[in-house]
Formats: C-alpha cells, sequence, structure tokens
C-alpha cells in the first residue's frame, strides 16, 4: 500500500509548477482517495454485481459457436432443397460466406465499439444476425442463403471482440479471468447447441429452417437485455463522462470500491480524444509492442492446427468405427471439459501457465498424431493414437489457447487503443482461419498426415517459446496498472 502511496507522490512531483494552495487541495483529495481504498482493497467486489452483465454479454459468443457449427448436419438437406446437391464450390460458399462476413465484420468491430459505445454494438451485432438467421431461414435460392450468411457473419464478427473488451472493462480484476473464461465456454454450448439442434434434419424435411430460425430467440433477447446493461466505464471515461463512469462502477462494483476505480483510472490520460486516433498509430511507437504480442497470439492460435483437427475428426473417427455424430459429441465434451477446468484456473494459476501448458500439451497431441500416421505402427494402435491424440489436442486448447487470447488481449491493450487493437488481431485471426480451411486438404495430399502434423507440433512449440519470452502475467492487476507496466513513457 505503502508504493501506492510513493507512486501517487511521484506522479505530483513530475507535474508542472502551479499555484501551492491548488497543489495542497489535489494532494488532500487525493489522500483521502487512497486512504478509503486501504479498506477497500482487503475485500473483492461481490460477483453478484457484475455477473448479470457478463452473462448477457455472452450471449455473443453463444451466437457465435451456433453459427460456427449450423450448417454442419443440414448441409446435405440445404443442398438438396435449395438444388444445388453434388455441386462441392456452392456447399463450400454456405460454410466459407460466414468466415468472409466475419471478417468485415471484425475490421469494423473497433470503430463500432469506440463511436457508439459497448452496448449499442452488441445491439448492432444481434441485428444482422436476427436479419441473416431469418433469410436463411425462408431462401429458397442458394443466393439468398449466401446473403444470408454474410449477414450472420457480420455480426459473428463484431461480437467476439466487442464482448471480450466489454468483459475485461466490466469485470473486478479478481473476476476477470474466470469471467474471460465465459467467452469459451458460451462458444464451446453455441456449437454442441447447433449439433444437437441438428440430429432431426434427416429425418424431417424442412428441418434446417427450424436450425435458423432458432438463434433468433437468443439474438433478440442479446439486443433487448443489453437495454438493461451496463455500458463500460473505461469507454464512459474515455469520452469525458465521468458522473456516467462513476454511476456504472457503482452498479458493477458496489459503492465502496467506486472511488478506488476512478483513481486507477484517473493515473492514466483521460483520453478524450481517442477518436482521433490513427490505425497507423496501433503499429508504430509505443503501441507496437503490444499489438505485436497479441496478433501474434493469434496467429499462433489459428496456426496451431485446431481447424484443422476439427475438420479432419469425423474421418480419422469414422476410421475407427465411431459414427460421426458420436464423435463430435466427444470432440465438444473435450473441449467443454478443458474450459470449464480453465475458468476455474484461470484467476488461480494465472493467464500465462495455462498458455505455456496449453501449447506444450498440444505439441505432444500433435506428437501422438505424428506417431499415429507412422507405417511402422499397427492399425489397432495408430487408431487408439490418433483418435487420443485428437481429443488430447481438443481438451489441452481449451485450458489455454482457446480462451487465454481473447482474455489477454483487451487486458494488455491500452484504454486509448484497446477496441482498434482487437479489431486488428481479430481481423488477422479471421483471416488465417479462412485459409487454414482453405487449404488444409490440399497440404495434407501433398505432404502426407505425418509431415503436415510436424508443422502443427513445431507451430505449437513455437507458440511456448513466444509465451514465455514475450507474455506478461497480467492475474489480479487491474487495467491501469498492466497498461503502466507494458508501455514505456513517452
Amino acid at each position: 500500500m505503502w508504493g501506492r502511496h510513493r507512486e501517487a507522490f511521484s506522479m505530483y512531483k513530475r507535474m508542472p509548477s502551479r499555484d501551492h494552495s491548488t497543489l495542497v487541495d489535489d494532494l488532500e483529495e487525493n489522500s483521502a482517495l487512497l486512504q478509503n481504498s486501504m479498506d477497500v482493497e482487503t475485500t473483492n467486489p461481490s460477483w453478484l454485481l457484475s455477473f448479470p452483465h457478463v452473462v448477457v454479454a455472452t450471449i455473443s459468443s453463444l451466437l457465435f459457436g451456433y453459427h460456427l457449427g449450423v450448417v454442419n448436419e443440414p448441409l446435405e438437406s440445404i443442398s438438396i432443397d435449395l438444388g444445388f446437391r453434388g455441386n462441392t464450390l456452392a456447399e463450400g460458399l454456405v460454410v466459407s460466406t460466414c468466415l468472409g462476413g466475419a471478417f468485415i465484420g471484425s475490421l469494423f468491430s473497433g470503430w463500432i465499439a469506440d463511436s457508439a459505445g459497448r452496448r449499442r454494438a452488441f445491439q448492432l451485432c444481434a441485428l444482422p444476425m436476427i436479419i441473416g438467421a431469418a433469410t436463411s431461414a425462408t431462401t429458397r435460392t442458394l443466393a439468398g442463403m449466401l446473403i444470408g450468411r454474410f449477414l450472420v457473419g457480420t455480426g459473428m464478427g463484431i461480437g467476439p471482440p466487442v464482448a471480450s473488451l466489454y468483459l475485461a472493462e466490466v469485470s473486478p480484476a479478481s473476476l476477470r479471468g474466470t469471467y474471460g473464461s465465459f467467452i469459451q465456454i458460451a462458444t464451446c454450448l453455441g456449437l454442441m447447441g447447433a449439433l444437437f439442434i441438428g440430429i432431426p434434419v434427416r429425418e424431417i424435411a424442412g428441418w434446417w429452417r427450424i436450425c435458423f430460425w432458432v438463434s433468433t430467440v437468443p439474438a433478440g433477447i442479446l439486443a433487448f437485455a443489453m437495454i438493461f446493461c451496463a455500458e463500460s466505464p473505461h469507454w464512459l471515461y474515455k469520452k469525458g463522462r465521468s458522473a456516467e463512469a462513476e454511476a456504472e462502477f457503482e452498479r458493477l462494483l458496489g459503492g465502496s470500491h467506486v472511488k478506488y476505480a476512478m483513481l486507477e483510472l484517473s493515473k492514466l490520460d483521460r483520453g478524450d480524444e481517442a477518436d482521433t486516433v490513427k490505425l497507423s498509430e496501433v503499429f508504430r511507437g509505443r503501441h507496437f509492442r503490444v499489438v505485436y504480442i497479441g496478433s501474434t497470439l493469434f496467429a499462433l492460435q489459428q496456426l496451431s492446427g485446431i481447424n484443422a483437427v476439427f475438420y479432419f475428426s469425423s474421418s480419422v473417427f469414422k476410421s475407427a468405427g465411431v459414427p460421426s455424430d458420436v464423435a463430435n459429441a466427444l470432440i465438444g465434451v473435450a473441449n467443454l471439459t478443458g474450459s470449464i477446468v480453465a475458468m476455474l484456473l484461470m484467476d488461480k494459476l494465472g493467464r500465462k501457465l495455462l498458455l505455456l501448458w496449453s501449447f506444450f500439451g498440444m505439441t505432444m497431441s500433435m506428437v501422438l498424431q505424428v506417431a499415429a500416421a507412422n507405417s511402422y505402427v499397427s492399425g489397432s494402435g495408430s487408431l487408439y493414437l490418433s483418435v487420443g491424440g485428437m481429443l488430447m489436442f481438443v481438451l489441452t486448447f481449451a485450458l489455454g489457447a482457446g480462451p487465454v487470447p481473447g482474455l489477454l488481449l483487451p487486458e494488455i491493450f491500452p484504454n486509448r487503443i484497446r477496441a482498434k487493437a482487437m479489431a486488428f488481431c481479430m481481423s488477422v485471426h479471421w483471416v488465417i482461419n479462412f485459409f487454414v480451411g482453405l487449404l488444409f486438404l490440399r497440404l495434407l495430399e501433398q505432404l502426407g498426415p505425418q509431415l503436415l502434423y510436424s508443422i502443427f507440433a513445431s507451430v505449437c512449440m513455437m507458440a511456448v517459446i513466444f509465451v514465455k519470452k514475450n507474455v506478461m502475467e497480467t492475474k489480479g492487476k487491474s487495467l491501469q496498472e498492466i497498461e503502466i507496466a507494458l508501455l514505456p513513457p513517452e
């Protein structure tokens, strides 16, 4: 605590000289705030205050997961009803058009979150999801399906970065890791929900239209419930609306924690010129290092082979005699289990340790896949190694490499560039995601599974080294403390 008094004193020593009485008044005011904060530092804010706002925000992640998986089971029925059965290009477009829309949405997510606010951004994310899902559910043509999927994709592109921003900014420091894990858990539940709702599609004609209609319900709830949720105090403060920021802190943390939270914000530049932030500022100068760390983490996450594993899992399980619906359930359970364990450990072990062990576990899982592809391994042994390696890979991914980047990035980005930096990093995520999906099968044919999985194992090991050297532990620190620690002085 005395360190905080020395820090406050040194801040004033660095200030330009001014009227002595004004300086004394300021010192007295801040000393009172610091004295008041001594009482609240020993106790954490109640989770009951912020929890409802976090749950509503994670509906966007539920929708994200649902729309990622909604066409997996019904794709054959859709192709028959809309007249493009056997056209692999058209089937690929139904899946990938959504990714194109997500890329466009992610590009604009930072501008929307900064100009309209976090709450309004969630509502703007839900709108194209409702319109797009309704368009896909009612269409009689392939063109209508593609338009609907593209609109849904734009909402998917806006949702994840805004959800990461919002959860980082409204969560108490002691719970930020736990709440950040809700994003991954909600995404898993969305994926599993899409698979579950798609089960009757082979027995009931036109059921795929119901699959799309179902998604409009949580999207409508998200848009409506956000009316009653708190706005991000960080965004309000950045816009110069300090009184409103205090009121929202009171809703989220409780009255006894408000003054300390505002004092933490006041350590930094007010940032009301944030609307003049240029894109070049994200890539140059004092902000370059944190943006480099964030974008590289997302790149390594996608290049680790996680999507390739998802794409290839059904054929691996099929060769082992496991039906596709059981295979999907096993992958979903492994993903959800890892995400729940990560939620329980995030604020105990910290982000960095989970990332290190997650990427290391993924490396070992890929080594098992390489061994399974070795011609010296017997047929049954190869299948056991392949299936076990795949489930272990998904489980270890969900323990850290899946949930941590989305939580860590808004923590390490300064308030001034947070939304725009998140938008850039999510764009990197979607571009690499698209190319991995596009090239994976071709690379598998050209290189063979043994070499391809060796490359994925090497990427995971590179990620371990990168995290060890570059990632800072943020557990239990306020966003302001992290920003001061990471950014070099101007």
